[in-house]
């Protein structure tokens, strides 16, 4: 059976990291691309030697020549520039979209039947990109939001409840930054609803802490977070390549569901062969729709601006 062949554009922390899990997890044979010279072939000769010491199948290879990539059943783009303290995701804008534009492109010529898996800021509006200029069957094309937002909520979570965080499920949508959606409602706990186990008040306070995620690393770090944005690319990957029809939050193109038409957003989604295979359209209330739509209104707006920047 021939081995599945996985490109990571970009061989920064977040691309490093999850070539490096994708390699570990032997989820196929790893490309790591860069336009860097030495970047990519460095770490990722540092990645094969560590299969010596702990042994995983599949071969990992680092390069700055697209035609290396030909072939790659997905595309991991986490290419651009990250986020600095005092800097917004949008701030990125303008430049990411140049480079997924570019990095999408090459993804056309040498992989026209690669799922794209999209993780550059601003995470909805790259997405976006990615599928404007590829042509590609919305369907193969998503954003990693919602699973790493989703993780952050858990995580939070399970810190203050003490209990495994493996346990907790986090259920988030909108867009990727300060006006995303967390749904307490249909966040649980070893199957009981959050709502049951803590006070409102606490949970708002962990709703904040999650909206803030991001930015609360970028100033410890200095840089944008990269471990568990690389898992949750790495899962979605994961979930494709293996059709484990897993359910999780991403950025997917809505037409239809929760009142959106023809936008890429954050939404629970079942993702397998066909890569998102359905979106999962829970009952909101008033305020949690209202909520959403407005997260979605932000979206838009950066999508009509890079509309103008592309054209």
């Amino acid at each position: 059976m021939k081995s599945a062949k996985i490109t990571v554009v970009g061989a920064g922390n977040v691309g490093a990291t999850a070539a490096f899990m994708a390699s570990q997890k032997a989820l196929g044979d790893i490309v790591l691309l860069d336009i860097v010279e030495g970047l990519a072939e460095g770490k990722a000769l540092d990645m094969a030697q560590v299969k010596a010491v702990y042994p995983a199948g599949g071969a990992v290879t680092g390069t700055g020549d697209w035609q290396d990539a030909t072939g790659s059943d997905v595309v991991i783009i986490t290419s651009g520039l990250a986020r600095r303290p005092g800097m917004s995701r949008d701030d990125l804008l303008a430049k990411n979209a140049q480079i997924v534009k570019s990095v999408t492109e090459q993804v056309v010529r040498t992989s026209p039947n690669a799922f794209i898996i999209v993780v550059s800021n601003p995470l909805d509006v790259m997405t976006y990109v990615a599928a404007k200029v590829s042509g590609f069957d919305k369907r193969r094309v998503v954003g990693m939001a919602g699973a790493l937002d989703s993780a952050r909520f858990a995580c939070f979570i399970a810190q203050e409840l003490g209990v495994y965080a493996g346990d907790v499920r986090g259920v988030l949508m909108g867009g990727h930054g300060d006006d995303m959606v967390p749904l307490p409602r249909y966040t649980t706990v070893a199957g009981i609803p959050l709502t049951e186990l803590m006070p409102a008040e606490k949970i708002d306070t962990l709703v904040d802490r999650s909206r803030k995620g991001g930015i609360e690393i970028v100033n410890l770090l200095g840089t944008s977070a990269y471990y568990a944005p690389a898992a949750g690319a790495v899962a979605m990957a994961e979930a494709i390549l293996k059709n484990t029809r897993q359910v999780m939050s991403c950025c997917a193109y809505c037409d239809g569901p929760y009142g959106i038409h023809g936008e890429f957003v954050g939404v629970p989604v079942m993702l397998g062969s066909s890569g998102v295979e359905s979106i999962l359209e829970l009952a909101l209330t008033e305020t949690e729709q209202a909520m959403f739509e407005a997260s979605a209104s932000h979206v838009r707006e950066l999508t009509r601006k890079v509309d103008a920047m592309l054209a």
